[in-house]
């Protein structure tokens, strides 16, 4: 036998690690990105919602009526919960929270506020 075949012998099954190692490092990396792309989406969600509750509490508030109350039925109707409304003369500002995602014991929610009012 040579000294070539013993090596080759020797390196059988060294590619298939190396495929394994890199296949689990992208496999996480996918994770990851899910997660940061999830946290993307309930953010929008989240800021989505306050502007929309803060129209909506703009508008009833112009009309005389209880703008938190309207404010707070938009926001759930768009997935939010609503975490504040404050009204200081014609100006509005709401707050708004939707669950974040959960990995890796991740309990963060995910929060977004807005205005509505002149000037």
């Amino acid at each position: 036998m040579s000294r070539r075949g013993a090596v080759e012998r020797d390196e059988r099954g060294a590619a298939s690690v190396l495929v394994l190692a890199l296949a689990g490092v992208l496999v996480l990396l996918g994770a990851a990105l899910s997660v940061v792309g999830a946290m993307v989406v309930d953010h929008r969600t989240a800021q989505s919602a306050a502007d929309l509750a803060v129209l909506a509490a703009a508008r009833v508030l112009a009309d005389g009526g209880d703008a938190c109350g309207a404010a707070g039925r938009v926001a759930a109707a768009n997935g939010a919960d609503l975490t504040s409304c404050v009204v200081a003369g014609r100006e509005v500002r709401v707050g708004t929270r939707v669950s974040g995602p959960r990995w890796l014991g991740q309990r963060g929610d995910l929060e977004a506020e807005a205005r509505a009012g002149p000037g």
